[in-house]
């Protein structure tokens, strides 16, 4: 199949073939090219084709990375230009206002969730007026501006109040040296952009308010991907004695206290994760029920007592980055469950969640139910959850299906 453009073609085997047939999977690896016709630089735009001339689909390339090209089109007659930008923006902004429009108890979500939303190595999150950009390949990078004025176009044009956006970008990312990038963070001020005085701003989900410091708190400086999982665990908190571990900026045990738990320990191992909980707990509350502990979330569960709470939270960092170290990270994630479950009389409950898309929903669950069996509980499903539905999912990317959230009941 020929198409209507001049763009460099790359040649992918039968194999690698093959398995663009059977997956529709937007990589194609350093291993699976056997031929390349025409120049090109990185970032570059190039047809991928197979041995014996089916189109595949165009896409990003760049040597430098093991993903050797990022497809983002299978049509043969899309034409890459800003007009075919803003249509992937106004595609990505008409979903958010679907199934996550923001209100005066919701004002931050993920915008551009990348291959999800077609913008390959792009995540955008939305507090409020602020956005904030990881840019994380080659051919984005070259064509952000042109992404950026598209998003803030359609975002002026939806704003009832005529607000004026702006875009922070996070780029102090390892992953952009693979690309060939420099690391760095700062304002983007493109045409007419202005840079704001503060990198902190106020934000609310679930009617709970926060502060969120864009510049220097973890990914782009808040997890958006809970917030209804956040919301799930209010709904069972009332009466409850609560433990938050790994709270970060304190937002399970804020959710918690507001469905109205009993008692609230935020833990994390971070004194400056602490001090931004505190900073959030007295946003939302005069006399509260939240106390602090710095402390590792494995030391402390062992010093607990068995009834000193009746439900625990556990939403730690991901154990695993890569392949490579999933078996440590099984360990890491049974021994923390186990201790929780110890922890728990019974009838308590168990809320725990993996967060790295290296460990499946089936090896999670397999490692539930061993750390169970270690701990002599059952445990009763009450919810099995995923990230909200601004990072949508998509089927044939299972990179994009990362977040694992379970509620128990520990029997």
């Amino acid at each position: 199949m020929k198409t209507n453009r001049n763009y460099p073609k790359v040649i992918i085997s039968k194999r690698a073939y093959e398995r663009q047939k059977n997956t529709q999977h937007p990589w194609v690896y350093d291993n699976e090219i056997v031929q390349i016709e025409g120049k090109y630089e990185n970032g570059d735009i190039v047809d991928v084709f197979a041995e014996k001339g089916a189109y595949i689909g165009s896409g990003f390339v760049n040597d430098n990375s093991k993903i050797r090209v990022r497809i983002i089109s299978r049509n043969a007659n899309d034409v890459f230009d800003e007009a075919f930008w803003e249509r992937r923006v106004r595609y990505a902004f008409a979903y958010r206002e679907t199934v996550l429009p923001l209100d005066e108890n919701n004002n931050c979500r993920r915008l551009i969730h990348g291959e999800s939303d077609g913008f390959s190595g792009l995540t955008l999150d939305q507090y409020g007026t602020v956005l904030v950009s990881q840019v994380l390949s080659l051919g984005i990078e070259k064509r952000k501006t042109d992404i950026y004025n598209a998003i803030l176009k359609v975002l002026h044009e939806g704003s009832e109040s005529g607000d004026k956006y702006h875009i922070f970008e996070r780029n102090d990312v390892a992953i952009r040296d693979l690309e060939g990038m420099e690391q760095g963070k700062g304002w983007y001020l493109g045409e007419g952009q202005t840079q704001p005085e503060s990198t902190e701003i106020q934000i609310i989900e679930n009617g709970i308010k926060y502060l969120v410091d864009f510049e220097n708190g973890q990914k782009t400086g808040f997890f958006v991907d809970q917030k209804m999982n956040r919301r799930a665990i209010s709904n069972i908190a009332k009466d409850k004695t609560v433990l938050d571990c790994f709270t970060h900026t304190g937002s399970f045990g804020l959710n918690a206290a507001k469905g109205g738990a009993k008692k609230v320990v935020s833990l994390d191992i971070s004194e400056r994760a602490i001090e931004q909980a505190k900073k959030n707990v007295a946003l939302n509350f005069d006399n509260s029920q939240i106390e602090f502990a710095v402390a590792d979330a494995f030391d402390y569960l062992e010093t607990i007592k068995k009834n000193d709470f009746d439900f625990i939270i556990l939403d730690p960092p991901a154990f695993t980055k890569s392949r490579k170290t999933i078996h440590n990270a099984y360990d890491g994630y049974k021994r923390i469950n186990y201790l929780a479950m110890k922890a728990l009389p019974r009838g308590g409950y168990l809320a725990t969640c993996s967060c790295s898309h290296f460990m499946s929903h089936e090896n999670f669950k397999k490692m539930l139910l061993d750390a169970s069996r270690e701990a002599g509980v059952e445990l009763k499903q009450i919810e099995e959850r995923q990230q909200g539905p601004d990072h949508p999912i998509l089927l044939n990317v299972p990179e994009t299906d990362y977040l694992k959230f379970f509620i128990f009941q520990v029997c």
